[in-house]
């Protein structure tokens, strides 16, 4: 059966702009550059970024993005409508989701540490866009996105991950692979073109369907190939189901034709795990679809309270419970109506949730959901009933001991029985009608007269309308039909097995020889076909192996899943004194004797019952016979007149006492242990609340320094970028300083030496080590003895000054002294250039010397 409760997918509006949501922390700057820079124009997808920033710290990631990429990079402002080409990034200190086509901003609601802003991106695009959704987990520290692809893999959509080694810190891409929701595990800067792929394929239009008999023996292949891997038969789904699941497969490993993928199975095990966890999505939630639980609520559950008599429980199935949210619910729901309606005694419900997905019960039974569950009920059931635990809401012990959790697959395993709601919502749509025919007679058996059965809302009982009764059409509610005419032969999933496996499982004593030379064997069989006892040989865990003769009185097959197991299917008059002389005759390697069992059923039976470990043959050493006799049930002898009766037997009186006073010792000892181990069990408890409390203060504690490390670790390779930009800028500001040929002199407030150009160095003969000597110290070639006295000036006055200065070799230079003012306009020293101007000097000197006045 499929897994999970499901639910048809919503699916992005006609023409709305596909988003792909993209998660990063500490070191996801370098892989966002690669991915956003290998993004090929035109892709017609947005790109929605969400990093852990520093809410206190101002934003550059848009800034540098923007140098990788010619879409245009925009920091999100709320209710923005997202665009085909461009890039959304996250500002700080907000949590980003994705609503009707438009980006929406909230303040961080989870204190700092435990903040998951990349879930709630990753949930929203899910509900947004369903199908149509992708998600991306880059390089980070913690766990931040796992939940959130696993929402986008529930609805169809798309999800990658960046492969783990290239990632400057892997938790965040590892915990998102361990989680099994990956499609596509790459490097980033190989993540577009998978999705541009992904998204060219699912866009074009399907060609038309022709049987083709290579691609009907290739997905016949493939289900046998996961058939004999997993143990489940998916024959029974409908094809189109299949087909679109194993289409996303074909993509993932860039594979053209089903053909191509069987043979890719056969080579690949450890891909049919995937394939068949693909196949098992689910999508569940708590309350989903509110009006069906408010009909069961006001209508079925009062009826039921109404109804009840005796001390037996109420007994429910869930079919395809997901992670449990749906069993949960029923659970909830049950004690709110026992709460409403006081009833004496207080009746039980048993819920039995089942699933075909081990990892989704695994989860079920655990009960610790993430806190966003908040949003699907209303506050008082979720202070009443869940606690918060783990950085999650634990659901209360109360509802989880009413819940029993099991893996099971409805096409193969035997139903559960004797129940009064049967809750199977949006499983059979993906079943052909040929297996949702075969199901609606398993389900009326499965239910008690009067049971209930809940469908999903795309969901009928089909051609079975004799079978159930509608109740409420809207909420798909139908009650049982007690005498329903034409309900027809009920397939048992069980039958299913036992034909498949009849040589094994039902091997029978073939048929005698009819040679007279074979008499003895003849009169043997009949021998033992009339006077022997019936029995079963099990091995040490109770499992049985064989039955001879009829069994029935004693033993008797359990509801459920088959359980071929002594200790279950013996009948409560037997099961306690057949453990303890099972374990007895293991134990010892003897035969043990019990006398005078009795059985309850339509009349009483009295029984001697025989535990004999076998020795012999050697193959079956190690097991033991079980061996039934009926004995004629114990008359009380009446004392004929005048005649008193025969008095105990000394002996058997002093074994009964001493019996007695054996049973009250160990009584007495009993009750001792069971005190000691109160007290124990006490001291335990209340050790481990400390310790958890203290787990709890240190677990909040590394979550806010692990959050403050992203943070730091994003801001620093942030200001690493800058850094390396302000390097590039300084070696250009350098090189367009020497490249002036100007002679520059960079002196601070205390008109000490901060920098210089390579001509200053011929004229004040500076070093590299010269930086933060004082001006007065330097020796020039310039005759000019005023420079330090005139850079005093300028620096108090801000009135720049302009000299004509010789140098002691010839030549002469325009001398300019300038305040240097910052971009805040702020002085912080001189500047001094030194322009030659040898040349014009010379040409002034022969000018005046050739001019005589008249």
């Amino acid at each position: 059966m499929r897994a999970a409760s499901h639910h048809a997918p919503p699916s992005a509006s006609p023409g709305a702009t596909r988003v792909v949501g993209l998660g990063a922390s500490a070191g996801g700057l370098a892989a966002l550059e690669k991915f956003i820079g290998q993004v090929p124009a035109g892709s017609g997808l947005a790109y929605v970024v969400v990093q852990h920033m520093d809410p206190k710290h101002e934003a550059l990631l848009s800034t540098l993005l923007q140098r990788v990429t010619a879409m245009p990079v925009r920091e999100v402002t709320d209710a923005m409508a997202v665009q085909p080409d461009a890039v959304y990034v996250i500002p700080p200190g907000c949590e980003l989701t994705v609503v009707g086509g438009h980006l929406r901003l909230g303040a961080a609601r989870q204190p700092r540490g435990r903040r998951l802003p990349i879930d709630v991106l990753f949930r929203s695009l899910a509900r947004d866009q369903g199908p149509q959704a992708i998600g991306v987990v880059l390089s980070g520290m913690g766990a931040d996105g796992t939940l959130g692809l696993q929402e986008i893999k529930r609805r169809g959509g798309l999800t990658l991950a960046q492969q783990p080694d290239s990632a400057q810190f892997d938790s965040m891409p590892q915990s998102a692979i361990a989680s099994g929701c990956v499609d596509i595990v790459a490097l980033p800067e190989e993540m577009p073109a998978h999705i541009t792929r992904a998204a060219a394929r699912e866009a074009a239009p399907p060609e038309p369907q022709r049987p083709d008999e290579g691609q009907t023996d290739a997905l016949g292949a493939i289900l046998l190939l996961l058939r004999n891997h997993c143990k489940h038969d998916l024959s029974l789904y409908k094809v189109s189901t299949l087909q679109r699941r194993i289409e996303r497969r074909l993509a993932v490993h860039r594979l053209d034709s089903l053909p191509a993928y069987a043979a890719f199975l056969q080579n690949n095990p450890q891909e049919l795990d995937l394939l068949f966890a693909e196949m098992l999505i689910g999508v569940t939630q708590f309350f989903r679809d509110p009006k069906v639980w408010l009909d069961l609520k006001e209508t079925v559950l009062p009826q039921w309270l109404a109804q009840h008599t005796g001390d037996t429980p109420l007994r429910a199935w869930i079919v395809g419970c997901s992670t449990g949210e749906e069993a949960y619910s029923l659970a909830m729901v049950f004690r709110e109506c026992v709460d409403a309606q006081p009833q004496t005694p207080t009746p039980t419900l048993q819920i039995f949730a089942t699933d075909l997905s081990a990892d989704a019960i695994a989860v079920a039974r655990k009960g610790l959901y993430p806190a966003k569950i908040a949003q699907d009920m209303a506050p008082e059931r979720l202070a009443r009933f869940f606690h918060a635990h783990a950085g999650g809401l634990l659901i209360d012990q109360t509802l989880r001991d009413m819940v029993l959790f099991a893996q099971h697959d409805v096409i193969l395993d035997p139903p559960f029985t004797r129940l009064d709601l049967l809750a199977c919502r949006n499983v059979l749509i993906y079943f052909n009608t040929v297996l949702q025919q075969r199901l609606m007679p398993l389900f009326h058996y499965s239910l008690r007269p009067g049971g209930v059965l809940l469908l999903g809302g795309s969901e009928t009982v089909g051609r079975s309308q004799s079978l159930f009764t509608p109740l409420s059409p809207k909420s798909r509610l139908y009650r049982r039909t007690d005498h329903a005419l034409n309900a027809g032969a009920v397939d048992f999933p069980v039958n299913r097995h036992r034909a498949t496996h009849k040589t094994e499982q039902e091997p029978h004593v073939s048929t005698p020889f009819t040679h007279t030379a074979n008499l003895q064997s003849l009169a043997d069989q009949v021998l033992l076909q009339t006077f022997s006892p019936p029995a079963v040989l099990v091995n040490e865990a109770g499992d049985i192996l064989y039955i001879s003769g009829r069994t029935g009185r004693y033993l008797e097959p359990a509801a459920g899943k088959a359980n071929w197991n002594i200790h279950v299917m013996a009948r409560p008059g037997l099961r306690t004194q057949l453990a303890v002389a099972l374990r007895q005759a293991f134990r010892d390697k003897v035969a043990v004797e019990l006398s005078g069992l009795q059985i309850e059923e339509d009349a009483p039976r009295t029984l001697n019952v025989t535990v004999q470990a076998v020795l012999e043959p050697k193959a079956l050493q190690g097991m033991v016979m079980v061996v039934f006799r009926e004995v004629p049930a114990p008359r009380a002898s009446r004392a004929k007149k005048g005649q008193t009766q025969a008095p105990l037997d000394d002996s058997l009186r002093q074994e009964l006492e001493r019996a007695h006073e054996e049973i009250a010792a160990l009584r007495k000892e009993m009750l001792a242990s069971k005190e000691e181990l109160q007290a124990t069990n006490e001291a335990l408890q209340s050790a481990n609340e400390e310790l958890q409390s203290a787990n709890e203060e240190l677990t909040t504690s590394k979550e806010e320094a692990q959050s403050m490390n992203e943070e730091l670790q994003t801001i620093n390779s942030e200001l690493q970028t800058k850094l390396d930009d302000l390097a590039l800028a300084q070696s250009d500001m350098q090189n367009l300083l020497n490249s002036t040929d100007i002679a520059t002199l960079f002196l601070d407030n205390d008109l000490n030496v901060r920098r210089f150009t390579e001509k200053a160095t011929g004229i004040f003969h500076l070093r590299e080590g010269d930086i933060g000597r004082p001006l007065s110290d330097l020796a020039s070639t310039l005759v000019y003895p005023q420079l330090h006295s005139d850079a005093k000036e300028t620096l108090r006055t801000l009135t720049p000054g302009l000299q004509q200065i010789a140098t002691t070799d010839g030549r002469w230079f325009s001398v300019r002294i300038m305040p240097y003012r910052t971009l805040t306009n702020m002085i912080q020293g001189v500047v001094l250039t030194l322009v030659e101007i040898t040349v014009a000097k010379e040409l002034e000197f022969r000018l005046r010397e050739g001019y005589s006045p008249q």
